[in-house]
């Protein structure tokens, strides 16, 4: 197969990985195609295993199935879910290896409902692990307060994990120093370095979506999410390039790359590869929803775009709080919705669940 703009951004130094995952998806070689044209990962969270499974009959015998069985709505989930991020790491595997162990990677989020509970969430996020059972599955575990320590825990204890829901500059150096602190446990301990690997995902669109309804000056439109960004890419530079993780990188331990999530546009008046096209650097990722995916194979182009810009970005910081727009506070609200919203997407799925396997048991 010919270049593809996927593998001209793998060789150029950031991964797509794709946001989504259904069983179609797994069982029609659809994943596979993807694959070849230099899709390099997947992640999923309890919104889009909501659609997936409420949304359409593909788990329907499945569920009827599992019922019978005395399954209940948990157990049903917690099967439906595992499955599929098996198979799809199972899919993944040649990735995982060709790129020794750089990608390849599918992710599970923790249940959302356990969010706030520490302890509850560490002994969740290692169950996950275990089941699973694939060494390119990654954990996804919230920036949260409630979160960086078992963030450090799944860390210390040779797990990958994917830090979700990162806004604010603040968040993403408590979800550093969580990695590099999980990391100093693990090589005390005698563990592999090398054996870990983590992203950090930092949410995008979203920062425009609310900041954008704040202004008046149109021209200024479009602009927060990419700027936050740049501010953010240039802390993890430095972070990395800094002493205390260059002193774990002598035993061999991975730099956390920065991800770039939620990267779908929510304004049609922005052009549909926008927070693919102009969040281009190295040494990052990019998990991308398939239209855009799609959108991006037909017309994107790749050439870094994360550069020499990082004062215009704090210019434009300092500008929006002289139109009393606070960056830090619209993060903190982000925050609270991400966290909101994943938790609502997984009572509406366990609703669901409840619902389907009634009717379909009840129909035999």
């Amino acid at each position: 197969m010919s270049q593809t703009t996927l593998h001209q951004l793998a060789d150029f130094g950031q991964s797509a990985w794709l946001d989504y995952i259904d069983r179609p998806l797994l069982v029609t070689g659809k994943l596979q195609k993807l694959i070849d044209q230099g899709l390099r990962g997947m992640t999923s969270n309890p919104s889009i295993f909501n659609n997936a499974i409420s949304n359409s009959t593909d788990y329907d015998k499945k569920i009827a199935e599992l019922k019978t069985t005395g399954k209940s709505t948990f157990e049903i989930y917690d099967e439906l879910t595992i499955k599929d991020i098996q198979d799809a790491c199972d899919i993944f595997a040649p990735v995982f290896e060709k790129t020794s162990r750089l990608d390849g990677y599918v992710s599970l989020e923790i249940n959302p409902q356990i969010a706030n509970n520490t302890e509850a969430s560490i002994r969740e996020g290692k169950r996950l692990f275990i089941k699973v059972d694939r060494p390119n599955v990654m954990i996804k575990v919230p920036a949260t307060e409630a979160g960086f320590p078992v963030i450090e825990e799944l860390i210390a204890s040779e797990m990958n994990v994917n830090v979700t829901l990162i806004f604010s500059l603040e968040q993403y150096v408590k979800t550093a120093e969580a990695y590099f602190r999980g990391l100093k446990r693990l090589e005390e301990a005698g563990g592999e370095l090398s054996e870990v690997r983590s992203v950090a995902s930092v949410f995008v669109s979203r920062v425009d979506t609310l900041i954008d309804k704040m202004l008046t000056d149109k021209s200024l439109q479009g602009r927060a999410a990419v700027a936050n960004c740049k501010i953010i890419f240039e802390k993890f530079k430095e972070l990395f390039q800094g002493g205390q993780f260059q002193a774990l990188a002598k035993n061999k331990a991975n730099v956390q790359r920065v991800l770039w999530g939620s990267t779908s546009i929510k304004n049609p008046e922005y052009s549909d590869i926008k927070y693919v096209a102009e969040l281009i650097a190295a040494p990052t990722v990019n998990t991308i929803p398939e239209a855009t995916l799609h959108a991006f194979l037909d017309h994107g182009k790749v050439k870094e775009a994360l550069t020499g810009k990082f004062i215009d970005a704090q210019k434009l910081f300092t500008q929006l709080r002289g139109m009393n727009i606070d960056i830090d506070a619209v993060c903190a609200q982000l925050l609270t919705e991400g966290v909101a919203a994943f938790d609502k997407a997984c009572v509406a799925l366990f609703d669901a669940i409840e619902k389907k396997a009634a009717q379909l048991t009840a129909a035999k």
